[in-house]
């Protein structure tokens, strides 16, 4: 379950009921979860939490779709979907999986984006926009000379400010789902102590025996 409350239809904010309608026509989204594409839904059910908030969030899906957007729309989704990938978010990068597919992307183009540094499935300005999005969720901004180089010779400066500005907005997303656990991304941390075979050996030092 999500880590925070959900709103239900009959609390929701007047602004929100109308997404509320596209998404989940007459049902109460927290009664009766589930959205056409397959996702539970609770994305949307949270953030009505702050209807501002949710405006603001819903006016970024506004601003990437626009037709005056320079950046193309499959360079878009290939930073969208590596970013999810890279911030390890499984909501952000199945969602923009398909997307990939509706912008033209090709299965096995979409089966290699997890290691895409390995494969010639890509073109030059694909793989610049691929490193840039890793240098943006990865390192923080730190991006080499070299890829923002590939950029500049492909992409007018309007659309590389739209790139990053998109890119860095669904690392925000994939950061925020996994941290209020929404969506596909209510998960339990994998990383934890397994359990030792017996109670004395759970207390043991086991480097003692390479020390």
């Amino acid at each position: 379950m999500p880590r925070l409350r959900q709103v239900s239809r009959a609390d929701a904010d007047a602004t929100v009921l109308p997404y509320y309608n596209a998404l989940f026509g007459d049902r109460d989204p927290v009664a009766e979860p589930g959205t056409a594409t397959g996702t539970p839904g609770n994305w949307w059910t949270v953030f009505a939490l702050v209807p501002e908030c949710f405006a603001h969030a819903v006016a970024g899906f506004q601003f990437y779709r626009s037709k005056k957007r320079l950046i193309s729309p499959k360079l878009r989704e290939l930073g969208q979907a590596r970013a999810g990938y890279s911030r390890g978010s499984q909501f952000v990068f199945s969602q923009h999986c398909k997307s990939l597919r509706a912008v033209g992307y090709s299965e096995a183009q979409i089966s290699a984006i997890p290691y895409w540094q390995s494969t010639d499935l890509f073109s030059p300005l694909e793989r610049a926009v691929l490193a840039y999005t890793d240098d943006l969720v990865l390192s923080g901004g730190r991006v080499a000379d070299g890829t923002f180089e590939v950029l500049k010779a492909h992409l007018s400066d309007e659309a590389i400010l739209e790139l990053t500005y998109i890119t860095c907005t669904y690392e925000m997303h994939a950061t925020m789902t996994r941290a209020l656990r929404l969506e596909y991304d209510d998960v339990d941390e994998r990383i934890t102590e397994i359990a030792a075979p017996d109670d004395d050996l759970q207390k043991m030092d086991f480097m003692r025996a390479v020390d």
